[in-house]
């Protein structure tokens, strides 16, 4: 490896390069997002967030490419790594099954092209129309585009395909095929449009439906007479995320001068397993391979890392094409990181995915923030899961015989175990009311009682205008809102109803867990009433028929006690009495009926673990559960016809696009379950699952995104609008008539032994017009940059060139004496009469007009009109 890779420290952002002659050679940025099917090609992606600097090097394997270059693809992979100080996550990526990471780059679309690159680099051009090439469109955001043949053969019903002719681009949409790739299928034809051609193109749009005759006519001039029926839409490969949760983890270490490759655990993983000492092979259902190097592992074991993931895959059977990510120990992925129940980074006191377990001693530090300032800040509104300071409007309703019965305003913020609940939250956001239903449902609810919360929040939301957020609440898992807008009067009874007339009398002895500091973080939950129950870092409650004891821990703190205060006297109207622990009087043990060991070790810091937040496109295919990664997401993504899922790990969002599918709109919650049922890292299934709506995103959910555009859904334009929007068919209309010029040229050139330059006609159909003259006579691979990174080795005999860019003469010229002063009816067949100068040999218009073509087409339309007119050839 001799490429000199000493100034790769100084990069940043994207950056590729292909293999060519074993080195590496930088590709043009207008080219980022194509790739040859021959080639390897090496990316390499700097960021910093605010989570720090983050390092992704890829090394990209095309379906046709070369066993000597997909080993110099690694080598130099393994090589820049070593430059970056070990710090990069690497890929292995398998042309048409890149990691989510790797697409996330190219938020166009990502081009497969057939063939390979020429010797050498050259300056991308805008302005050349020596294209030909059929790409079939298909997949999520990205898509994919790969060059096919170009044939009729080549379609099918459910798929998007771009005819690709240079100065016309035809986008055909498969009779089957949905708004959802209709629109993106446009967003890539548009973007290759604005990109590679510099604007310079027009786009016309096929919808089986409503077909254009004129664009029709053009396809089938290219691909020929178009088959009586098309081939059915095929679906595609993906895996369900149950398949994904299967993990596997390998421990990799040498024996007697043996490689031993042994499992040593299954879901759920935790962090401790990995040895710094020795390399680990962790095994996602055989979805995706990752190499986990530890920091103390050798050098020889780092550098054959992808040589033994690329082993362990043959070993296993699985396709060549599985994808292996390599991670350094202390510099692993955000994604391979939540594959583990719990990550602690080093030094790290704090962060989203710690929360409390009762009965444990673990606990945290409250955040102390400004809530004034959540109006202004929606991200502190995200990071404080937190719209408001909750001093909105509450209502709450308990469901009863299937219906939902009000509460007494005096009960608000009392839940019991064997009740369903709504609360309805309305508060005011830039002078409109905001709104928020939580659906709160008891561990001991009864099936009938959950399915009506859920019906009849969707009446209430129906309400609404289906305006609200809709928050599902599992008993123990509510968000930090919720116990703010109850003023720190939150209290969770363990079982029993609220209902009149309930049959359960209340206990003589309950004890209650107080946790919080002040109004807007603190919730009391019933525990068993026995010694075991209590924590040294808390408050609790015992209640008896005769008294209350506050029973203050350790390790707790003084605003705790007077959350606890205020609390104890809505559970009991006894006298309280202050008990502090190794204090307490033999009533108060008497009552948990007697001593037991509980935690009272001790321990103030925040145990947190590490979590990026995620987003997910989601869809529910013929019952299997499939979801697709959004990496280095944005609001863009957010799709009107989808349904994303965000992941913040304390609560998982549902965001629905206003023009998503019935079904899936129905089927959301139940994603979202599966979602947490399948998770790698064994969530919990209780985590609080919100549906927010497209055009009603509160800041707890907007405050994720890096940039948030309130007004985007007001203004953002439909599919048809944008099919609308392509402007002047002027391209087209004048591409129809050059292909009926084209027999016309053929019958002149057969009638007569030479051109009026001299010379024999040449054999075949005309050739493109160029105005480079090496085009028609050097190899297709050698002009790949000049012509725009995407001519395929078909030359445009159909398709002549726009008159505009063209300075040569057509390959067979008209007489002038045919042209000029010449009626309609007079003219040669076929020939456009509204460009009677453009076929008159180079020769002939110099003569006429003192200029050449080229220059004479760099004029304004006014003067090239009133020359015609004055020369007779108008």
């Amino acid at each position: 490896m001799d490429s000199d890779l000493s100034s790769i420290n100084k990069l940043q952002g994207l950056h590729i390069w292909a293999i060519e002659k074993m080195k590496m050679v930088p590709v043009p940025e207008k080219a980022y997002g194509s790739f040859f099917e021959g080639d390897c090609y090496i990316i390499l992606h700097k960021e910093n967030s605010s989570r720090g600097l983050s390092i992704n090097i890829h090394y990209w394997i095309g379906k046709d490419s070369a066993v000597d270059e997909q080993g110099a693809a690694a080598a130099y992979t393994a090589q820049l790594d070593g430059v970056l100080g070990d710090i990069p996550v690497q890929h292995r990526e398998v042309q048409g099954y890149e990691s989510d990471v790797f697409k996330s780059y190219f938020k166009n679309g990502i081009i497969y092209k057939k063939g390979a690159l020429a010797s050498g680099f050259k300056h991308v051009e805008t302005n050349m129309y020596n294209i030909q090439r059929l790409l079939h469109i298909k997949g999520k955001k990205p898509v994919s585009a790969t060059e096919v043949d170009l044939s009729w053969d080549s379609f099918n019903k459910g798929d998007v395909f771009l005819l690709d002719l240079g100065k016309v681009l035809i986008q055909w949409n498969g009779p089957e095929a949905n708004l959802s790739k209709k629109s993106r299928g446009l967003a890539l034809t548009r973007h290759i449009r604005d990109g590679e051609r510099g604007g310079r193109a027009q786009i016309g749009v096929v919808d089986e439906d409503h077909s254009s005759a004129d664009l029709l006519q053009i396809m089938e001039t290219v691909l020929g007479p178009r088959a009586a029926s098309l081939q059915d839409a095929v679906p595609e490969e993906k895996v369900d995320e149950f398949q994904k949760a299967n993990l596997r983890l390998y421990h990799l270490y040498e024996k007697d001068e043996d490689l031993v490759v042994q499992e040593i655990a299954t879901r759920p993983l935790t962090q401790d397993l990995l040895q710094h000492e020795d390399c680990h092979i962790l095994d996602q259902g055989g979805f995706k391979i990752y190499v986990w190097r530890g920091c103390d592992s050798n050098k020889e074991e780092k550098k054959a890392a992808f040589s033994r993931a690329v082993g362990f895959i043959q070993a296993k059977g699985y396709p060549a094409t599985t994808n292996v990510e390599v991670v350094n120990d202390g510099f692993e992925s955000a994604i391979f990181k939540q594959l583990f129940q719990q990550w602690i980074e080093k030094d790290q006191t704090e962060g989203p995915g710690w929360a409390h377990n009762l009965g444990k001693t673990a606990k945290a530090e409250p955040v102390k923030f400004d809530v004034t300032q959540l109006h202004g800040q929606p991200e502190l509104a995200a990071e404080q899961r937190m719209v408001d300071d909750g001093s909105g409007k509450v209502e709450v309703w308990r469901i009863e015989d299937l219906h939902k019965k009000p509460v007494d305003p005096k009960k608000y913020g009392q839940f019991y175990g064997g009740d369903c609940y709504l609360v309805l939250y309305t508060y005011q956001k830039s002078g409109r009311a905001q709104y928020i239903i939580y659906i709160w449902q008891g561990q001991h609810a009864s099936v009938d009682e959950v399915t009506a919360s859920s019906l009849n929040a969707i009446e209430l939301d129906h309400m609404y205008q289906e305006e609200p957020v809709q928050v599902r609440v599992t008993m123990g898992k509510e968000p930090r809102h919720f116990l703010a807008i109850f003023k720190g009067r939150l209290i969770v009874f363990q079982n029993g109803t609220s209902r009149d007339g309930r049959v359960d009398p209340e206990p003589a002895i309950r004890l209650f867990q107080v946790r919080g500091t002040d109004e807007y973080n603190t919730k009391t939950t019933e525990v068993p009433a026995r010694a075991s129950s209590l924590n040294s870092s808390d408050v609790f409650l015992l209640a008896t028929s005769q008294i209350c004891y506050l029973w203050c821990g350790k390790g707790c703190s003084g605003d705790e006690r007077e959350m606890a205060r205020m609390v104890a006297d809505i559970i009991s109207q006894k006298d309280k009495q202050t008990v502090l622990e190794g204090q307490e009087p033999p009533s108060f043990w008497e009552a948990l009926g007697g001593r037991a060991p509980y935690a009272s070790d001790k321990r103030l810091q925040k145990k947190t673990s590490y979590y990026q937040p995620r987003l997910f496109e989601c869809s529910s295919q013929t019952g299997r559960f499939i979801m697709t990664e959004i990496t280095f997401f944005s609001q863009d993504d957010l799709e009107e016809d989808d349904i994303m899922l965000l992941d913040t790990w304390e609560e998982v969002f549902l965001w629905i696009g206003k023009d998503s599918n019935t079904y899936e709109k129905k089927e959301s919650v139940a994603m979202a379950r599966d979602y947490l049922k399948s998770h790698p890292a064994g969530r919990d299934p209780a985590t609080p699952i919100i549906v927010v709506k497209q055009g009603h995103e509160p800041p707890t959910f907007t405050g994720w995104f890096s940039a948030w555009d309130p007004y985007k859904w007001n203004n953002g334009r439909s599919y048809d609008e944008l099919k609308n929007s392509l402007g002047d068919m002027s391209a087209i209309s004048e591409m129809t008539v050059e292909l009926n010029n084209i027999s016309l040229l053929q019958r002149l050139s057969d009638e007569r032994p030479g051109t009026p330059g001299g010379g024999a006609p040449p054999a075949g159909p005309p050739q493109p017009l160029s105005s480079d003259p090496s085009s028609s006579s050097s190899s297709p691979s050698s002009s790949y940059y000049s012509s725009n990174s995407n001519y395929n080795g078909s030359d445009m005999s159909l398709v002549p060139k726009c008159p505009v860019a063209a300075t040569a003469v057509p390959t067979v010229p008209i007489p002038r004496e045919r042209l000029i002063n010449k009626a309609v009816e007079d003219l040669p067949e076929g020939l456009d009469p509204s460009r009677k100068e453009y076929y008159l040999s180079d020769a002939d218009f110099q003569d006429i007009f003192g200029k050449s073509k080229d220059e004479f087409y760099r004029m304004a339309k006014w003067k090239q009109q009133q020359e015609k007119k004055q020369r007779g050839l108008f």
